[in-house]
């Protein structure tokens, strides 16, 4: 019996959006706040929107049909007149549009309100990109590819993109319009995950024998998934369930492919593997004997299959069900230098080859696995080069202006693409898995070119949607300061920078934020603000830090007597500091036994002094302090005489420096409080 294998594309299922929109749609259920209505189906997955229903979430086709209460707004989001509709109909909206179906309603909107004309890429009868229309003042024309594209007689243009689109159909509609000699603002407004999901599905549907693509009918993504795979060339059937699986689908097969749309839950993509793998074991049981009886004769050019049936230091055989095992010779396993042919294969592994001589000298099949690997990376290469998609390789080689990736054939990487920014030290990279797009492509020459730094490009912006998306104001976050100014540090959070302004970085006074931070920090913050609109984050570091105010009464308790240091001088006393972050105020009528004209003539910024402690009050962050009690020496202290109000003379004059303002409380020598 042939042994069988069902492989799980790894992107599948659920993306953020989809899953965020059935949280927020399970969340309103649990509240049970009135009528719970979806304005369409929450998800192209009947089952998900069944289960919801039998939750007390109902489907409308229209505004019309809700009697009060809630409705949510799919994640494929509307035009702004639903959301006025629902407010004249008094319904409460539960926006779940996806944040990059809505980063693409916010675009299109602000290049309409330029007066430009707003091109959307997409399929014009998709919710999704009639909910971006909506946005465009009525200046929105929606094309589904670049043939489509008329005679632009406007100087500039906006273009925009269904989530769902692949890369490079938007690439072409830029490139069309830049051709005309048109201004193009071109925001690319696909998801990356759906640029994911799609690379993860056409590589696995390269390597199996058999593609299932399980998602709702009406899908566009999983209807696109199940496109890329039939353009592979493999075999694929685009299901529902798994009630929907035939037998003679898997007659004869080894490998099975599995990937799911985006609407599709984990249970239902569990259910389909188990059942592909129940069916494929039913039917392969006559095809395996039949395999065992046949023998093959290889010829010279021939890509044979076989099994590793041992490993050398300078050859590798392969059981390729001929007379005779075939032989890989070290140098055709691989473009690189093998040091060790077990490094590439091992005993039991199943290998594709090509032979290059049915037949030597001494009556052996002589392979090359190089060659194989070559041969099916070109056409991979050549359909990843178009759609923009994103592969895999593995660094093997560090040479002149960068590096070697092994992506099936010899790859040059750059090393100005090998990173956002520059790399000193390339080594560290050496046998490193790393994900790169193909940028340029010659099979006649054997060139391929490959970047690594677009690849991370597009996963920094969409960290930054995720974020913007997802940070909430008092939110503790992990941020690494990645710069310092004269105003505070740059914290990066993971994809977005987050500014920790020098006030919010220590209860006390500092003059620079290097007194607190510096560069390569790691760093727990708050979210104290953040401004979606402008990708705008402030962040606070005391607060998660404690705050030498909470206790202060019971350090220092009226009556004692403490050491401290003067901070910083004023016309009305001396502010000094307790401890970091706790100052206090001796005021001039404290500062000694005698009259004092000025604070200077008493004490210097920098002088260590006892004080004794006259009042708290923690709540306004104010203490009175007294040097002259503590020079008494145990003498009744003395208040200064009081002047009266109506003695205009006597009122000091304030200062312009907000921290030295005059109080009452300063004239009076009594109850005198430190302004903030």
């Amino acid at each position: 019996m042939i042994s069988i294998e069902v492989l799980l594309a790894n992107k599948a299922g659920f993306c953020y959006g989809v899953k965020r929109a059935i949280d927020m749609a399970l969340t309103a259920a649990r509240e049970k706040k009135g009528n719970i209505y979806t304005l369409g189906p929450l998800i192209h997955n009947p089952q998900v929107v069944q289960d919801l229903a039998k939750q007390g979430v109902k489907e409308i086709k229209n505004l019309d049909e809700a009697a009060g209460g809630s409705v949510i707004i799919r994640s494929h989001g509307v035009g702004p007149e639903i959301f006025q509709q629902a407010k004249e109909k008094g319904l409460e909206i539960i926006d779940a549009t996806c944040p990059f179906v809505a980063r693409a309603q916010r675009a299109a909107h602000e290049m309409a309100e330029q007066g430009m004309p707003v091109y959307i890429l997409g399929d014009p009868g998709h919710p999704e990109v009639q909910g971006i229309l909506g946005w465009t003042l009525g200046k929105g024309i929606v094309v589904e590819n670049a043939d489509e594209l008329s005679r632009v007689d406007h100087p500039k243009v906006g273009v925009v993109a269904q989530t769902t689109q692949p890369l490079a159909n938007y690439r072409k509609l830029v490139e069309a319009l830049e051709k005309q000699g048109v201004e193009v603002d071109a925001r690319n407004t696909i998801c990356h995950a759906t640029g994911e999901r799609q690379r993860a599905a056409l590589e696995l549907a390269q390597k199996v024998d058999v593609m299932v693509v399980l998602g709702g009918k009406n899908s566009a993504n999983t209807k696109k998934l199940a496109r890329i795979c039939q353009e592979t060339g493999t075999p694929t059937y685009h299901v529902e369930s798994a009630q929907e699986l035939r037998e003679e689908w898997f007659h004869g097969h080894k490998i099975l492919g599995l990937t799911a749309g985006a609407s599709t839950p984990d249970a239902i993509i569990e259910e389909v593997k188990r059942r592909m793998k129940e069916l494929d074991q039913m039917t392969n049981g006559e095809e395996g004997m039949n395999e065992a009886m046949e023998v093959k004769s290889p010829q010279p050019g021939e890509l044979v299959k076989g099994v590793v049936v041992q490993v050398g230091m300078d050859e590798v055989l392969v059981d390729i069900g001929a007379k005779s095992e075939g032989v890989i010779p070290r140098k055709e396993l691989a473009f690189y230098g093998v040091d060790n042919p077990q490094d590439i294969v091992k005993v039991g592994d199943e290998i594709e080859c090509i032979v290059i001589k049915a037949e030597d000298n001494e009556g052996k099949i002589i392979l090359s696995k190089e060659r194989a690997d070559a041969e099916k990376a070109w056409g991979g290469l050549e359909e990843a080069m178009e759609n923009g998609t994103v592969i895999k390789g593995v660094v093997r080689e560090v040479v002149k202006g960068g590096l070697l990736v092994d992506v099936g054939i010899r790859a040059f990487l750059p090393a100005s693409l090998v990173e956002r920014g520059y790399v000193e030290d390339l080594t560290k990279y050496l046998n490193q898995e790393i994900e790169v797009r193909v940028i340029e492509l010659n099979k006649n020459r054997k060139k391929v070119v490959v970047s690594r730094k677009s690849v991370l490009e597009e996963q920094h912006a969409r960290r930054r949607e995720e974020l913007l998306a997802t940070l909430q104001e008092g939110q503790v976050v992990k941020g690494v300061v990645r710069r310092l100014t004269n105003f505070g540090a740059f914290a990066d959070l993971g994809g977005l920078d987050g500014l920790l302004h020098i006030s919010e970085m220590s209860w006390h006074r500092i003059n620079h934020p290097q007194e607190v931070v510096k560069v390569g920090d790691e760093l727990e913050v708050m979210v104290l603000k953040v401004d979606r609109e402008n990708e705008k984050i402030s962040l606070g570091l005391k607060q998660v830090l404690p705050n030498p105010w909470d206790n202060v009464e019971q350090k220092y308790p009226v009556g004692s007597v403490v050491p401290a240091k003067v901070v910083r001088l004023a016309p009305f006393g001396a502010f000094v500091q307790l401890e970091p972050g706790v100052e206090g105020l001796v005021h001039i009528s404290h500062l000694a036994d005698h009259h004092v004209e000025k604070p200077e003539d008493v004490v210097k910024e920098g002088d260590e002094v006892n004080v004794k402690v006259l009042s708290v009050d923690p709540a306004e962050k104010r203490i009175r302090l007294s040097i002259r009690e503590v020079n008494s020496e145990g003498r009744p202290a003395r208040e200064p005489r009081q002047r009266k109000l109506e003695e205009p003379a006597a009122q000091p004059q304030v200062t312009e420096n907000p921290e030295e303002k005059v109080t009452l409380g300063d004239v009076f020598g009594d109850m005198f409080k430190e302004d903030k």
